[in-house]
């Protein structure tokens, strides 16, 4: 047996996911070489290899993540979840007040030590989507209770969105989303849901408010300058068009792999304008094809509900399905010009470190769901195959009855320890403890509690008593 084919059969779980996360594995590998020409030539002299290896070695250990978080029984992680909430919710302050500032945007925390930067709000979406899972699940009835509703799910949906929009509005609108679409599906009353866009409104309004004493906090003015833009010019900012004549050189086939020129224009093209780039490569496709990718994850996902109980893993599933979905759908509008221009990746295919890492974690908590929610079903499908009734058949000349299962046909030795008429049918007769009659075919028979022996080969044997009939001595 092949590797290939070693691995097909060690893997459970919904193998098309796992398919979905080896091509946009590829994918990420072939485009984001391609892209990093221009950075490697500002920063490092030209050496694209640099950048290919440390991104290969970022999603190698995303992958063996991916695949810790397969192995692992996806009911830890509900236990975890109030803890993972509290822990985001403690780096999503701390970055706020002494993260490190890239690009205008305080979204990182720098590693001791390493040298290396870990962007807190991957981590924080991961959180919320664990305790929004924990808590619908928590009451599996139609949630009409405003205890049930605003402390467990409500408030802390606002309170993570809110401590990530000052820095990265676009992340927490998508994370917004999921979490709206996930009490949806959770059916939680559409009072509380009401009631949770209303506070939303209200947090906007209030980081609007902190921006007039506190401008460098909240990045008001950047997102004020985009909606303009957004507006005001139909042909959109130069990142747009840039991205719009790169998928125009696609055409339907695209230029080929690493022949795409609008990179060497495009700010970011390994990174929030990557699709424009493999469009650019692999025309529309390739585009089509990696669009498709992200919508067969979503109904894959939607199979593995309806096939399951609704349960933690069930909604845990949808939830970080939708979060990939919605924030792959908003980077291709992005480049399309269809919404304002944000910060966005396109998961697990562009450049990055801690969003590539927990996009591969993402995947491997939808296979543990997946693998248990397989398991379970084959055993139930295996458990209703063997429930087969029992019936009774006849043997010789009758109906027998018999302790465990009957047999048919003569020649073969039957017992029978509760008692009545047994017959047999070939040379060798039938033993009966119980008590009764006993005829002996090919031969005759032995009575031990009074009767007669039989002539002939040998017959059956009558421990009760009973008359055997045939003729010979009498004992």
């Amino acid at each position: 047996m092949n590797f290939g084919a070693r691995l097909y059969a060690e893997l459970r779980g919904d193998r098309v996911i796992w398919m979905i996360l080896a091509v946009l594995s590829i994918f990420s590998i072939l485009t984001v070489y391609s892209s990093t020409g221009t950075i490697a030539y500002k920063l490092s002299g030209g050496n694209t290899t640099g950048y290919l290896m440390k991104h290969i070695a970022v999603l190698g250990l995303g992958l063996f993540l991916a695949y810790l978080a397969y192995l692992t029984p996806y009911m830890r992680f509900m236990r975890m979840a109030p803890w993972l909430w509290l822990i985001a919710f403690g780096l999503l302050v701390f970055t706020l007040a002494f993260g490190k500032d890239i690009n205008h945007a305080r979204r990182w925390i720098e590693i001791p030590f390493i040298n290396l930067t870990f962007q807190t709000s991957d981590f924080a979406k991961l959180a919320l989507i664990l305790l929004v899972s924990r808590e619908i699940t928590r009451h599996k009835d139609y949630i009409k209770d405003f205890s049930k509703a605003f402390m467990p799910i409500i408030l802390p949906i606002i309170i993570i969105c809110g401590l990530i929009a000052p820095a990265d509005l676009s992340t927490a609108i998508v994370l917004f989303a999921t979490c709206f679409a996930m009490m949806f599906i959770g059916r939680v009353d559409f009072k509380f849901m009401a009631l949770l866009i209303l506070m939303a409104v209200v947090s906007f309004a209030f980081l609007l408010v902190v921006h007039k004493f506190a401008p460098n906090a909240v990045r008001v003015d950047t997102w004020i300058t985009r909606v303009q833009e957004f507006m005001g010019n139909s042909d959109g900012v130069f990142q747009n068009q840039q991205a719009k004549i790169a998928i125009a050189n696609g055409e339907f086939f695209g230029m080929g792999p690493g022949n795409s020129i609008q990179r060497n224009y495009l700010p970011t093209p390994y990174a929030d304008f990557i699709f424009a780039v493999f469009c650019e490569e692999y025309g529309l496709v390739g585009s089509f094809l990696l669009l498709g990718l992200y919508v067969m994850l979503f109904f894959r996902v939607t199979r593995l509900v309806t096939i399951s109980e609704k349960s933690f893993g069930a909604m845990v599933a949808v939830g970080l399905s939708l979060n990939i979905v919605i924030q792959a759908l908003a980077n291709m509008a992005i480049s399309v010009h269809l919404v304002p221009v944000g910060g966005l990746t396109l998961p697990l295919v562009s450049w990055g470190g801690t969003s590539l890492l927990f996009n591969c974690i993402f995947f491997g908590i939808i296979l543990s769901v997946s693998r248990y929610i397989e398991a379970a079903a084959a055993q139930s499908a295996l458990a209703g195959a063997t429930e087969a009734p029992t019936a009774p058949t006849g043997g010789g000349g009758g109906q027998q009855q018999a302790q465990a299962a009957s047999q048919q046909g003569g020649g073969q030795q039957q017992q029978r320890r509760d008692g009545g008429g047994q017959q047999g049918g070939g040379n060798q007769g039938g033993q009966n403890r119980g008590g009764g009659g006993q005829q002996g075919g090919g031969g005759g028979g032995q009575n031990r509690g009074g009767g007669n022996q039989g002539g002939g080969g040998q017959g059956g044997q009558n421990r009760g008593g009973g008359g055997g009939q045939g003729g010979g001595q009498r004992k």
